[in-house]
């Protein structure tokens, strides 16, 4: 999908010949779509510590909204100060890791708490600066869902708490209520990663008409998750933008405004188009496999209507 359809697709609208990729060619609608966004399972950011709430660009309100209280303002505390990345209000023993690692040399590296901050990642006097008796370290080791509640909770304490909210809520659409904060990025895994990156293209809220391509996004989803995640597609698509799902999922494939099953077999012996329309024309593709499933699965579906 991504050397020859997405690359396709980008160089078409760019206006840049197609000739050196493996296709015959490429039709659509090109004049509905302005851009494409291929959305892979790759770690969020550059960076070993990119975090979700780096990422969907909430930490900026939050560290503005730190370093706007009486004792920041007295301190001199400036918004990066509240940043682990940056000098200033970081631990400089750990550089705002929080974690100190060990190398060894016949054994794998050991990696322990910092013995200056205690893995709060901060200078013990930036962690007296408290909101609503939460410091930046306790708030970063929040989940969304925690940190949602608690931002709703103290709405009417900062102008700044309705941005923030609403930067952290399309990481509960899609799913990811669970994750922390601060969660070092590369601890997310690779659906988590794509999930991140979906909120992100939510809370940015293109205005451009994109196309947007996912790679099996429901891997490793339970499946009430599974209809989170279809919210946050269709969210998109409310946006104006097109979605295209690689998926197997059966869930996703019934929920698709037009499904393309590719096959008979994987690999080699697989490759063509089976069948092509609505969920319920490819219900009725005899030689289709996906068919024969789907079927069954738009009937429970009914049942369960």
């Amino acid at each position: 999908m991504r050397e020859i359809f997405y690359e396709a697709v980008q160089r078409t609208l760019n206006a840049e010949p197609i000739d050196n990729l493996e296709l015959r060619g490429i039709h659509g609608d090109f004049k509905s779509i302005h851009q494409v966004e291929y959305v892979d399972q790759n770690n969020i950011g550059r960076s070993s510590r990119s975090n979700p709430v780096t990422y969907v660009g909430a930490f900026d309100a939050i560290r503005e909204l730190y370093s706007g209280l009486p004792l920041s303002k007295q301190m001199g505390y400036k918004p990066y100060y509240f940043s682990f990345n940056k000098e200033g209000g970081r631990c400089e023993t750990c550089l705002g890791a929080g974690v100190l690692t060990i190398e060894m040399q016949f054994m794998a590296d050991i990696t322990l708490p910092c013995e200056a901050c205690h893995g709060t990642r901060f200078r013990k006097e930036l962690l007296e600066v408290e909101y609503c008796g939460t410091n930046i370290s306790q708030l970063l080791d929040m989940s969304v869902d925690e940190a949602v509640e608690f931002f709703e909770k103290n709405r009417a304490s900062s102008p700044l708490t309705d941005k923030i909210i609403d930067q952290l809520r399309p990481l509960q659409q899609v799913g990811l209520g669970y994750i922390k904060l601060g969660q070092n990025g590369s601890t997310l895994s690779g659906g988590e990663n794509q999930r991140v990156k979906l909120a992100y293209y939510l809370v940015k809220g293109k205005k451009l008409s994109t196309l947007f391509v996912f790679d099996e996004p429901t891997t490793g989803l339970h499946f009430h998750d599974i209809r989170t995640l279809l919210e946050a597609l269709n969210a998109l698509v409310d946006q104006g933008h097109s979605v295209i799902v690689v998926e197997h999922n059966l869930e996703v494939i019934r929920a698709a405004d037009w499904v393309i099953d590719l096959g008979p077999e994987g690999g080699s012996a697989g490759g063509y188009i089976v069948a092509e329309g609505t969920p319920e024309d490819i219900a009725k593709a005899k030689d289709s496999a996906t068919g024969r499933y789907l079927k069954d699965s738009l009937s429970s579906h009914r049942k369960g209507s």
